[in-house]
């Protein structure tokens, strides 16, 4: 919403409309819809201090690079861990695991976070997160194992969504695409570092300890933030900021229904319903022989979408859902709608042309050898990370955000274009490794300004019901990539093979399709090796192909968006904020600072404009 006070009037607005749409947010601002544990932390931002802040940050940044570190330590171990329980082949039904839990999890904690604080919903998600670690240290069969991966990716995607609402919490929206990035920085050095130190674990210790560690050195790292909240909270508490408990004075019974109610469990069951069984459908649909002829599929999908239908139609209805988690102002919200369609999009294209088989492609077509084609493949990664990080400053010194998605949508489409070009068997290291730059060049310019550009259109008490739908519909597209590559690679690669190969070595197609070391095995030059090449080859140009058609809508999406001028933006959060300092009128709600008139004083002034 537009600043009224003090801030400048967005050009796309006239003042009749101007002023209508301040008097709705105020009073939906001032309503009972917002949630006790948004009250919560509104009040205890009221309480912070330059150096509480920067203690909230400090355990931000270490609690994301231990998760960070982590990830790039243990992926290099559970092909030990399912080889120790002689159950190797099981490596992907533990990421599928993964894959379902990291998409269904974030609704119901961003609800969680809301109802109770984010104080309890970060301690929920450390707790879940060292079950999972403990869990798998502690396995000794692949069923306990993979069972396992259901509290650590709980407990990761916890903290993900956290760490961004938080993020939102604590930042106007100036800066919030420069702290948002701030997970992500550990990653230009743990992608280097955890190879090593897996290594290292493996030589000297067990596979065991490379999980069993992290249970201690996790609620280490979160110490600085808990300890931050929980005394502004106390402070917060002996001023009288904090809120009266929705539960005080009601039975067990009356709980419980203010329970289902708040946390609008039956709308959570039915998207998390539509989610697992549509991520679970699309990824046995990649990997499955029959395909979309299997009826079991099918049925999923169709089960699945029908959830979906069905969960907007509770989530509108007052009675059925008085606390819904997607309001129907999001539903309806154009912000909202494309720039989830935008992420949607965005991780489909990342998985058509990207993961999961450029890394073979890279081994077999160009013989690169399994580090290289580790090192080529991240590349898309790190210049993504370095390319948000750089858009977000861009973003906080411009004061917009909209065109550069649209500039970073043309390069991530160029850099597909590229790849059609240039990812051949006549291609150079430097040609292929180009590509990837460009793309992630693109990349970085859409993904962390399509999140700022939801969370900007919404109140503050629909910040994380909006970041959470926006991480959802990402990992849904990922899922919709893999099923997409997977059915491609699948129905194209083995039918080439057939057609290729000299009569006398067809009989081994099959064989050369499911096993990558066979395929690397025939020596250069020789007529398997290049009838191997060519269907390998045939079949990425279709994938790229796709992933161009992908990247199109990502586009006409952008323009979509409205052109907020972020400093004049008021989401009507109480309590100070990292940010800007302007006067505001006595009948305005406080935007980064105490509610009322004054002046409000963003902490850490040297991140004001």
């Amino acid at each position: 919403m537009a600043e009224v006070a003090g801030g400048q009037i967005p050009t796309h607005y006239n003042k009749d409309q101007l002023a209508v749409e301040y008097e709705h947010d105020r009073a939906s601002f001032n309503s009972d819809e917002t949630q006790t544990g948004v009250k919560n932390i509104e009040a205890v931002s009221q309480t912070w201090t330059q150096w509480s802040l920067i203690a909230a940050y400090l355990g931000i940044f270490l609690v994301a690079f231990c998760t960070s570190l982590e990830g790039q330590t243990t992926i290099n171990l559970t092909v030990y861990a399912t080889s120790a329980f002689a159950e190797h082949s099981l490596v992907a039904t533990v990421l599928v695991v993964q894959g379902v839990v990291n998409a269904v999890i974030k609704p119901p904690m961003a609800k969680i976070a809301n109802v109770f604080g984010r104080l309890e919903a970060f301690c929920i998600s450390v707790f879940i997160y060292m079950i999972g670690y403990i869990q798998m240290a502690g396995s000794n069969n692949v069923k306990t194992f993979a069972s396992a991966q259901i509290f650590y990716s709980a407990g990761s995607t916890g903290l993900q969504i956290l760490i961004q609402i938080f993020i939102a919490d604590t930042s106007d929206l100036l800066n919030r695409a420069l702290f948002s990035s701030l997970p992500d920085v550990p990653f230009l050095i743990t992608v280097w570092a955890g190879p090593p130190i897996a290594n290292s674990l493996l030589a000297h210790a067990t596979w065991r300890w490379g999980y069993g560690l992290w249970s201690i050195v996790l609620p280490a790292a979160f110490m600085p933030l808990a300890l931050s909240l929980l005394l502004n909270t106390r402070k917060a508490a002996k001023q009288g900021l904090l809120p009266h408990s929705p539960w005080k004075g009601k039975s067990v019974l009356g709980g419980l229904k203010n329970l289902w109610y708040e946390l609008d469990i039956m709308g959570l069951l039915l998207l998390s319903a539509a989610t697992s069984l549509i991520l679970i459908s699309l990824t046995l649909a990649a990997t499955a022989k029959s395909h979309w002829h299997n009826a079991s599929i099918v049925a999923m999908i169709v089960i699945g979408c029908v959830c979906l239908l069905i969960f907007p139609v509770w989530e509108s209805i007052h009675k059925l859902a008085p606390r819904p988690f997607l309001s129907p102002r999001l539903l309806t919200n154009r912000n909202v709608l494309a720039g989830c369609a935008i992420g949607f999009f965005y991780f489909t294209v990342f998985y058509t042309s990207v993961y999961p088989y450029f890394s073979s492609y890279l081994q077999v077509v160009q013989g690169d050898s399994v580090t290289a084609a580790g090192h080529i493949t991240q590349t898309f990664t790190f210049t993504s990370t370095v390319s948000a990080i750089c858009i977000s400053l861009v973003i906080k010194y411009t004061r917009r955000y909209k065109y550069y998605i649209t500039l970073g949508a043309c390069i991530y489409l160029l850099g597909v274009g590229l790849m059609i070009k240039y990812r051949s068997e006549s291609s150079s290291t430097s040609q292929i490794v180009g590509t990837q730059i460009a793309m992630g060049i693109g990349g970085g310019m859409i993904n962390v300004p399509a999140q700022l550009g939801v969370q900007a259109s919404v109140p503050h008490s629909d910040v994380a019901a909006a970041t959470a739908i926006f991480l959802t519909i990402v990992e849904i597209g990922g899922a919709v990539g893999n099923a997409v590559s997977g059915a491609v690679w699948t129905a194209n690669l083995q039918s080439k093979l057939v057609k290729y190969l000299p009569p006398d070595a067809q009989a081994d197609a099959a064989l050369i399709f499911g096993n990558l070391t066979l395929a690397k095995s025939y020596m250069g030059g020789t007529p398997e090796r290049a009838a191997i090449n060519r269907s390998y080859q045939e079949t990425m140009d279709i994938l790229l192909i796709i992933a161009a058609c992908l990247a199109a809508p990502l586009i006409p999406l952008s323009l979509i968006m409205r052109n907020y001028k972020l400093d004049t933006m008021d989401q009507k959060v109480r309590g100070k904020v990292i940010g800007s300092e302007r006067p505001l009128d006595e009948g305005a709600p406080d935007v980064g600072g105490q509610q009322g008139g004054g002046t409000t004083k963003g902490f850490l002034g040297r991140f004001r404009r």
